[in-house]
């Protein structure tokens, strides 16, 4: 979940734009790697909109939840010398 300024009102000039434009790469990869790419969902909300955060965040929540553990765990754990080999690597 990445949660950044409302487009067009941000301190950091065009920092929100180039992170959904980061977002939507990741997207991509999740989406050709088969890991699902409704894993990851940006939000642009202001500083102000705590309530709204909070909505989002427990909507997220409950869809990481649905899809359940990760490929990427579950594959670990049919394989527990798959994280052996990804830390000696």
């Amino acid at each position: 979940m990445v949660v950044g300024c409302l487009e067009g009102d941000c301190h950091y000039v065009n920092g929100n734009i180039r992170a959904r434009a980061r977002v939507k790469r990741v997207y991509g990869i999740l989406e050709q790697i088969n890991i699902g790419p409704e894993r990851v969902r940006m939000y642009n909300l202001s500083a102000g909109e705590g309530s709204k955060f909070a909505a989002y965040a427990n909507e997220f929540v409950d869809k990481i939840e649905e899809l359940g553990p990760s490929p990427i765990n579950v594959a670990r754990e049919g394989n527990p010398d798959a994280a052996s080999q990804e830390e000696a690597g």
